[in-house]
């Protein structure tokens, strides 16, 4: 319950750094940028594109007719279906990412894809060196169950062990549900940060254990702090032009390179079209101009558990 509400500087990191902490990253990079996308929506309907279709015809607008009637045709036509071009953007700069899947069922509230429909591009993504992580629905975060449950039915599709999560609508409750997410079997959390703001959520841009004050005891979890969310900055949250959302942006990615920290960034595959594309560009342009490691969240957890 901290008064101390400036979250634009990460001050407990500030202060680690003062007393002696030397964070040594892959290859000499003085910093790392986590690179993460959550899966909300891959899809917006049959009729939504029939209707849309529809619209654009009367309005004249021929080729977003067709756009939208090869949309209802064909779902992986999408552009939202962006996988392959989210990567190659990325290795572009030298850089990896996570992708978090969600694992609902029809009727679970923002059902939008099944898992099987997805099942290649999963695959791709995991055969590429990326990582595949779960993306709990809006009550994971409060059931051991409903976590186990949706962690198996990624696992089965990836055929892989799944080690990364983040919750739908970055829900979560202290210290509860890093302690489920322990029970479960998950390594480490990124959900850990803002929806309504950009910064740094516990003073924090460094991974961390997290402490149970009830039980006086060190949970078995890696969080690594979310920083920076798209819809903050440019969606109903912040309301920001995309060249003041970046002077915001540069100034927190200077501000953890000089604790030697990690950023982490959520960029929504939804996102990743027009302006909204060319700004996550500029960000791995800009990280790669300062050399920063930019790379999964799961290697994020595997350079520091082998370093902690």
């Amino acid at each position: 319950m901290s008064k101390y509400r400036n979250v634009m500087q990460p001050v407990v990191s500030q202060y680690l750094i003062e007393q002696g902490l030397q964070p040594e990253y892959p290859d000499g990079k003085r910093f790392a940028i986590c690179l993460t996308h959550d899966i909300d929506v891959l899809t917006m309907g049959v009729k939504h594109h029939l209707l849309n279709s529809g619209m654009s015809v009367i309005k004249g607008n021929l080729r977003n007719g067709v756009q939208h009637f090869l949309y209802a045709l064909d779902k992986k036509k999408h552009p939202y279906w962006n996988f392959r071009q989210i990567m190659e953007l990325e290795e572009k700069y030298g850089g990896k990412s996570s992708f978090y899947f969600l694992a609902l069922k029809p009727g679970e509230r923002d059902f939008n894809y099944d898992l099987e429909e997805v099942a290649s591009e999963i695959r791709y993504i995991r055969d590429s060196g990326w990582e595949v992580g779960l993306h709990g629905g809006h009550g994971s975060y409060l059931s051991l169950d409903d976590l186990v449950q949706k962690k198996k039915m990624l696992e089965s599709v990836l055929g892989k062990e799944i080690i990364g999560f983040r919750n739908h609508f970055l829900r979560f409750r202290t210290p509860d549900t890093w302690e489920l997410l322990s029970k479960a079997g998950f390594k480490y959390d990124t959900t850990f940060g803002y929806a309504d703001t950009v910064g740094f959520r516990n003073g924090m841009c460094h991974p961390f254990k997290p402490f149970d004050l009830i039980t006086g005891k060190e949970i078995d979890l890696v969080e690594i702090p979310l920083v920076i969310m798209d819809c903050t900055l440019l969606g109903d949250y912040m309301r920001l032009d995309h060249e003041r959302a970046w002077e915001i942006t540069r100034r927190l990615i200077d501000t953890v390179e000089q604790c030697r920290g990690v950023i982490t960034i959520l960029w929504h595959n939804a996102y990743m079209q027009d302006d909204n594309l060319r700004f996550y560009e500029r960000l791995l342009e800009y990280g790669y101009e300062k050399k920063a490691w930019m790379t999964s969240a799961e290697n994020i957890f595997w350079w520091y558990d082998h370093n902690a």
